[in-house]
């Protein structure tokens, strides 16, 4: 799935990095523990999150993710995006809670990681 796709099917906001929204995802994990994140996610992976800080892009940039979606209306400060942006990793924001964007792409076909 291309991550222009889920920012369609989540109703999301591009914050950060609108010229790589062709990047295909193959898998989501969601989580707000950034050890489980190192535990279980590889690469072309988007990590759904409602954890607004630092950790969340150093992670994203140690596992090479292609995007963060940050759900219940989060916005990251311009720090964080500007982070993001060096590492190329498209932020993406959207009011929906974290289950519900979750069950939005696993409905449509977007795989869960494998543990």
């Amino acid at each position: 799935m291309l991550v222009k796709e889920i920012v369609e099917l989540i109703d999301g906001n591009v914050l950060m990095g609108e010229e790589n929204l062709t990047e295909n995802i193959e898998n989501a994990f969601s989580s707000d523990l950034m050890s489980d994140v190192l535990a279980h996610v590889g690469e072309n992976a988007v990590l759904l999150t409602g954890l607004n800080n630092q950790q969340v892009i150093r992670t994203a940039e140690m596992l090479d993710l292609k995007a963060i979606v940050f759900v219940r209306g989060k916005v990251p400060a311009t720090d964080l995006l500007e982070l993001a942006k060096e590492n190329e990793i498209v932020i993406i924001s959207t009011k929906h809670t974290l289950y519900t964007a979750s069950g939005i792409l696993f409905s449509k076909g977007l795989a869960g990681i494998q543990i």
